[in-house]
């Protein structure tokens, strides 16, 4: 370091650090009451029985329009694909 910047360095005053707030703390998220976990859990094989339910009767109803539509054919009887699907509908699960 050459003369002068050392004595330029040397004539500054000591400037005291300035005062910083401290940073805030990280958040941490607070801890779950392990109350509603079961209750979310035993909610969940409920719809799931509900969404299992509706596709086996959308595919029970469907199976039923495929038999309607086979045997209107082979009676040569005049009709079309809704009508089976209609009548399918219409008749109570075994």
């Amino acid at each position: 370091m050459s003369a002068k910047k050392a004595a330029r360095k040397a004539a500054k005053p000591a400037v005291p650090p300035k005062a910083t707030a401290k940073a805030p703390a990280a958040k941490v998220p607070a801890k779950k009451s392990t109350a509603k976990v079961p209750a979310k859990k035993a909610a969940a094989p409920k719809k799931a029985a509900k969404a299992g339910a509706a596709k086996q009767a959308g595919h029970n109803v469907a199976v039923a329009a495929y038999l309607n539509y086979r045997s209107r054919v082979e009676q040569g009887l005049p009709g079309d694909h809704i009508g089976d699907w209609l009548a399918a509908e219409k008749t109570p699960d075994i």
